[in-house]
């Protein structure tokens, strides 16, 4: 069975601009060891903060009262025993002491012999077990260790391999290590130390961290260090995702992963993290389950030609078909199915060479734009136009120490409607404003589910301000857009589009 620890709340929390508090880190505590079912979570690093200390604790009783304490772990230094008191005043019972795995580590930064480095690291770990604590061990730079003082390496291990240390950990420092490097050195370790327990713990520096853990699992580690998005210093560290589908598709290696909860704790983590999945990250990125092409679409729909293992069922995800010049009728088909919409075998030809048309523009469509597409396709070949949804006019009044203020007036089938809100802000009293007259006609109104905005770089006040907002309606999941100048006027344009979407969603089922 290999070990999965994950240290997303400890190394993971080094990525630039990631701070995760309290509740946050519980949260993703809970997450990872009762939803994921990683092995073992690495969620601080001592005397870093108060911030941290309070965290720590609350993971620890929680922890404690889960029957899971054993599995939590924080990061402490070769300090004299003072980041282990640290941590068993907490509530710990699991110290990872940060030693030196290279000689140019222990005799430029420490300024100390291998002989010395030694006994200060079984000082520390005497004094953990005074105070109850387990001990692991990071070898920091052990990979610049095994190239350039592979002896120092060796010695370093030989002289604490009869203490109570639990497992030995093999960092990738700097991720400079490629995967025959990778398979080289942990193949000497565990050659030469057949019982002892190593992790390996890789950087994504070469973009060689998931490569490299893969050559780390078929030369016999114990355990891998996994991070949730990949998050880490620098370019990150290995990616949980990626990682898990790779042991349980290629590597056949046993383990406790819950794989159907990657894209819920991977989502959590983004939102709270800030740091954005790329759409096309393995796993768990927006568009891996997206077929473009409308061959690969016909495929599918006729035997499933284009599908490999990594079925988005597995992780609660279903598979799309996006819009675009190179979109076929299956494309349009397999959309139809998902929006519950029947159109006639001649519609279907207009509507593709209409988006074949608009891909072959530049334009950016996706398949929620789908309903406008139709409509405009129908409109041409029909007397009857469908009504839309027009915003008449609008005020938004922002004064200082007072809640913002939206008058709003909309024309819904003719007929026009007009209210008025308060909220936290002007885009936020425009929408209550909205719903306020959409609950007077008793009418569904979906739920924000993300807000995202894309601002060009150069720093120009006039920038064209990109939105895009997803929509929650009834589960049926969809993202509008709004470019303008001002970002408050680009969310009212992709608020619009949404409101168009889902009245000409009930007119096409009609």
């Amino acid at each position: 069975m290999l070990e999965i620890l994950d240290t997303t709340l400890r190394d993971g929390e080094q990525t630039a601009g990631v701070s995760f508090n309290v509740n946050e880190k519980l949260a993703i505590a809970s997450m990872l060891l009762e939803k994921l079912k990683v092995d073992r979570i690495e969620v601080a690093s001592a005397r870093v903060s108060r911030g941290e200390s309070d965290a720590f604790r609350a993971i620890c009783s929680w922890a404690a009262s889960k029957g899971c304490l054993e599995r939590v772990e924080a990061l402490g230094f070769i300090d004299g025993g003072v980041s282990v008191d640290w941590i068993a005043d907490a509530g710990g019972k699991v110290v990872n002491i940060l030693a030196k795995g290279s000689l140019r580590h222990v005799t430029t930064q420490l300024r100390k012999t291998p002989e010395q480095h030694i006994a200060d690291i079984l000082e520390v770990v005497a004094k953990a077990e005074g105070r109850g604590l387990s001990c692991n061990i990071y070898l920091e730079d052990w990979s610049n260790g095994m190239l350039q003082s592979p002896e120092y390496v060796f010695q370093l291990v030989d002289g604490l391999k009869d203490s109570s240390i639990r497992r030995f950990m093999l960092p990738d420092t700097l991720g400079i290590l490629n995967p025959d490097q990778t398979s080289e050195m942990v193949s000497k370790m565990t050659g030469r130390y057949p019982d002892i327990h190593f992790d390996f713990h890789g950087h994504n520096d070469y973009d060689l961290a998931v490569a490299n853990s893969y050559a780390a699992v078929k030369a016999g580690v114990s355990g891998l260090h996994l991070t949730v998005n990949g998050l880490g210093e620098r370019t990150g560290n290995t990616p949980l995702a990626s990682m898990a589908v790779i042991l349980n598709d290629m590597l056949k290696v046993e383990n406790n992963l819950d794989e159907s909860e990657l894209t819920h704790v991977c989502k959590y983590v983004e939102s709270i993290s800030g740091i954005r999945v790329p759409e096309n990250m393995p796993v768990v990125g927006e568009n891996v389950f997206t077929q473009s092409s409308g061959v690969h679409a016909d495929g599918d729909r006729k035997g499933n030609l284009y599908v490999n293992d990594l079925l988005p069922e597995r992780f609660g995800r279903v598979r799309k078909y996006a819009l675009g010049k190179t979109s076929g009728k299956a494309n349009i088909v397999e959309n139809l199915k998902a929006l519950n919409m029947t159109l006639t075998p001649e519609q279907v030809k207009l509507v593709t060479a209409r988006v074949v048309e608009l891909g072959d523009k530049k334009e950016s469509m996706s398949a929620e734009d789908l309903p406008f597409i139709i409509a405009d396709v129908l409109k041409e070949t029909s007397k009857e136009t469908p009504d839309n949804i027009h915003i008449l006019n609008y005020s938004l009044q922002l004064t200082r120490l007072m809640k913002p203020f939206a008058i709003v007036k909309v024309k819904i089938h003719g007929t026009e409607y007009e209210d008025s809100a308060v909220g936290d802000g002007q885009y936020d009293a425009f929408m209550k404003a909205i719903w306020k007259i959409y609950d007077r006609l008793e009418k569904p109104h979906p739920i924000l589910a993300d807000y995202q905005v894309t601002i060009p770089p150069g720093g120009k006040t006039d920038a064209l301000v990109a939105t895009t907002i997803t929509w929650d309606s009834n589960g049926y999941q969809f993202k509008t857009r709004g470019i303008d100048s001002d970002q408050t006027e680009a969310a009212i344009k992709a608020t619009v589009k949404m409101l168009n979407i889902l009245e000409n969603l009930d007119i096409i089922h009609q």
